[in-house]
């Protein structure tokens, strides 16, 4: 650990993502071959896509990881932005809105988003962090109210507040991470935000392979089939140690990095879990998956658990550490 520690911040970048993309190469090409082997029958072809659909998803989302850390801080925080952009998108498709509405969608897309991203880039954490749950919260309604559409007016404004919240709050605490200040640890948050994403995505690997192997009662069967309190509680501790593994790229003792990889694990399961039932209230099966105008098919599938995750890792982090923003 030392030497891992004694790295340049150049060196520690260049061997993590050696290490990111060559498991991710070895995991592909262990695929491709292995549907070689397989049977052409229908289950099988369905298992090859879905593994296929599964597997770009994760070489998107380690590109993009890779050009948001040569991009730098700002480049990162203004990519995250069009992440978001697309998200809320894909949100606001499956919901119901009218031309009342519109006022509010355009505030939400063109004023409140934006000037979220101003705020994490200009270090502005004590506004970031109040702007949309407090000021936002209550400008939008007053918004739709001009608009003079009583019609279904509470649940109409409830769903843009709340795909605001998640797509654009949530979702802007990740590129956050990147400007937090640790003492000897300068210019390296990007290793943050990868410890998230690691931790996140490896929670909601195991929750989901656990509960098809333990077989448990699901806890509400009408919203996931797959989850149950012992498939999260495993789910969570198994981010517990992929973060212990990876403590060397944090500012974190390995006792911190564990906590602070369960806090991050079990709060991105209970995301997906949420989103499931959002998606189950819109009748579809994945987000967009209705239309293609949104331009990011299964985007928000993608960016579920670390819309929930990472305010909450983010604070966590802040407040344990008393960071002064």
């Amino acid at each position: 650990m030392k030497a891992l520690r004694s790295l340049s911040t150049d060196q520690q970048v260049g061997l993590l993502f050696v290490i990111l993309f060559g498991l991710l190469t070895a995991v592909t090409l262990a695929a491709f071959f292995r549907s070689l082997r397989e049977d052409r029958n229908e289950p099988a072809q369905w298992r090859h896509e879905m593994l296929k659909r599964e597997l770009l998803a994760v070489w998107v989302a380690a590109v993009l990881f890779w050009l948001a850390w040569i991009s730098g801080a700002v480049g990162a925080t203004l990519l995250f932005g069009v992440v978001s952009f697309l998200a809320l998108r894909e949100f606001i498709t499956l919901t119901h809105t009218t031309h009342g509405d519109h006022r509010s969608l355009i505030l939400a897309f063109f004023l409140v988003l934006p000037l979220q991203y101003v705020l994490v880039a200009q270090q502005r954490f004590d506004l970031f962090s109040v702007f949309i749950p407090v000021y936002m919260f209550l400008a939008i309604p007053v918004v739709s109210a001009l608009a003079g559409d009583p019609v279904r007016f509470l649940e109409r404004t409830a769903k843009i507040q709340w795909g605001v919240m998640v797509t654009v709050y949530g979702l802007s605490h990740a590129p956050a991470l990147l400007l937090l200040e640790f003492p000897n640890f300068e210019n390296r948050g990007a290793f943050l935000l990868f410890f998230l994403v690691a931790v996140v995505g490896a929670a909601q690997v195991a929750q989901e392979l656990l509960s098809r192997w333990l077989r448990r009662r699901p806890v509400a069967r009408q919203i996931s089939r797959t989850f149950s309190f012992r498939a999260w509680l495993l789910g969570s501790l198994t981010a517990a140690v992929v973060g212990t593994l990876l403590f060397w790229i944090t500012p974190f003792k390995a006792g911190q990095a564990l906590a602070m990889a369960f806090i991050a694990g079990a709060s991105g399961i209970l995301g997906e879990f949420v989103m499931s039932a959002l998606k189950k209230d819109a009748g579809v099966r994945y987000w967009g998956s209705r239309s293609s105008v949104t331009g990011a098919v299964g985007l928000l599938d993608r960016m579920a658990a670390l819309c929930f995750a990472a305010p909450v890792f983010f604070h966590s982090v802040r407040w344990y550490f008393e960071l002064e923003l």
